[in-house]
């Protein structure tokens, strides 16, 4: 249970920290919140050459309005996220996500950037940016650029951050009005890894049918699972208890559940059925309350 040896830096600027990915390439390993990388070094399931620390570079803490929407900085921890103002009143659902990482103590300590960055399939804000239409930005050696959430996650804890490259923020953008959100999660014990979860939103039109509708499920698949067919099924369609049981038998036909000491494959995909449709209820309940 102790780490392996390796270097330490503490670079103050994220030029410099880009010269030191340069460097040392994929033998490097940022550290940020360390709420994941510090397991993963205890076990020795990874054995860096060096540890990069990001946390003296200044300005990459913040949550701002830009562009129709939220930019949420990489070092932004979880804890700010679920009591920011702002986020509770641009973006609920991301405060409600960010409640349920862990416990208080890990969201005190780990980051934005650092649970994108991981790329889990069990966290939360994955789970979320996919949702929201996030977009996640990078600043490395042929200098900074932007990706969508949707191409961002490639593969279980594979993301398309080179290892010359540093996640520096990430962008959301705000709902239309009136657009209600869903997020729910089941796990086995008070502040543990998501054995499923899954996300909505649903925007209705004047006559309070569902203009469009986003579902995302969550530790399905190796990265989170947008329900597309499900979406197009409530186009058009006013709520109700049979629309939203078919679109959450829809939703999970795409699953890929995997079976591990945790639950079955089967229990997973049949449990991830029923958080999109309790999902979905919340969603649509929250946009009528907007309409009326």
């Amino acid at each position: 249970m102790k780490p392996p040896p390796f270097d330490y830096a503490v670079p103050t600027s994220i030029a410099e920290t880009i010269s030191l990915l340069q460097e040392h390439g994929e033998g490097a390993k940022i550290l940020a919140g360390g709420q994941s990388l510090v397991p993963l070094l205890n076990f020795r399931l990874i054995e860096p050459q060096i540890l990069v620390d990001i946390n003296r570079i200044e300005g990459l803490s913040y949550i701002e309005e830009r562009d129709g929407g939220l930019r949420i900085g990489t070092l932004t921890r979880h804890r700010t996220l679920e009591t920011s103002a702002l986020v509770r009143s641009k973006c609920p659902i991301l405060s409600k996500a960010a409640s349920l990482i862990g416990h208080v103590a890990i969201r005190n300590r780990g980051t934005f950037g650092g649970s994108l960055a991981h790329a889990d399939p069990a966290a939360e804000l994955p789970l979320l940016l996919a949702t929201l239409g996030g977009r996640i930005f990078v600043s490395g050696v042929q200098g900074d650029r932007g990706v969508d959430a949707a191409d961002f996650f490639i593969d279980y804890l594979t993301t398309d951050l080179r290892p010359t490259e540093l996640l520096v923020g990430a962008w959301v953008p705000n709902l239309p009005s009136p657009t209600g959100w869903g997020f729910h999660e089941f796990t086995l014990q008070h502040g543990g890894f998501a054995v499923a979860a899954a996300a909505a939103l649903v925007t209705l039109d004047h006559q309070g049918a569902c203009r469009s509708a986003t579902i995302t499920i969550g530790n399905v698949a190796p990265t989170p699972l947008r329900a597309k067919k499900a979406e197009l099924l409530l186009q058009g369609v006013r709520p109700g208890n049979q629309a939203i049981a078919e679109a959450a038998r829809l939703a999970v036909e795409g699953a890929q559940p995997t079976s591990d000491f945790h639950t079955s494959a089967e229990y997973r995909k049949a449990l991830a059925e029923v958080l999109v449709r309790r999902t979905l209820e919340d969603a649509w309940a929250r946009a009528r309350q907007q309409n009326e």
